[in-house]
C-alpha cells in the first residue's frame, strides 16, 4: 500500500509542471493544436509562405528585442531564412489554450535547435503569448508574442 500511495505522490508531482487546461469545443481546440504543430512543421522547413499564412491578414508579431511587426507581409518577410542558419527542431507546447466565441488564446513555452552553416547547433527556449482570430472556418493567429528564456 505504502507503495501505491508513493506511486501516486511521485506522478502527482510530476504532472504539476506540465499541465494543461484546454477550455472551449473540443473540435476547436483540435485545431488549434493542429495549427500550432503544422507552425512547427513549416518552421523546421524554412516554408515562409505558409507560415505567413497561419497568420490573420491584419496579424502583429511581437518578437524578442524588436519592434512590433504589422501585417502577413511584413510577417511572412520576418519568417524568410536567412541561408546562414536553419532550425532542426521547433516544438510548441501550449500550457493552456481557452477559447472565447471566435477568438482564443493559448500560452505555454516553445524550444528549438538552430543548426548554424558550421554544423553546430544551439538549443534555445522561451515562453509565448498567441491570440487566435476564427476567419473562414479556420483559425489564424492575430497576436503572437515571445520571448526567450535564458538557461
Amino acid at each position: 500500500m505504502k507503495y501505491l500511495l508513493a506511486t501516486c505522490f511521485a506522478f502527482l508531482l510530476l504532472n504539476t509542471g506540465f499541465s494543461q487546461t484546454y477550455e472551449g469545443k473540443q473540435k476547436h481546440i483540435d485545431r488549434i493544436l493542429e495549427n500550432i504543430a503544422q507552425f512547427s512543421e513549416y518552421v523546421m522547413a524554412g516554408d515562409s509562405e505558409n507560415i505567413g499564412a497561419a497568420y490573420t491578414d491584419d496579424a502583429k508579431i511581437f518578437p524578442n528585442n524588436t519592434d512590433i511587426i504589422a501585417g502577413r507581409a511584413k510577417i511572412t518577410n520576418y519568417w524568410k531564412p536567412s541561408g546562414e542558419a536553419s532550425v532542426s527542431y521547433h516544438k510548441i507546447i501550449p500550457s493552456e489554450i481557452k477559447i472565447i466565441g471566435k477568438e482564443a488564446y493559448d500560452y505555454g513555452y516553445y524550444e528549438g535547435k538552430t543548426l548554424l552553416a558550421d554544423g553546430k547547433e544551439i538549443s534555445w527556449r522561451g515562453k509565448y503569448v498567441i491570440i487566435w482570430k476564427r476567419v473562414d472556418g479556420d483559425w489564424k493567429i492575430y497576436l503572437d508574442i515571445w520571448n526567450g528564456i535564458k538557461d
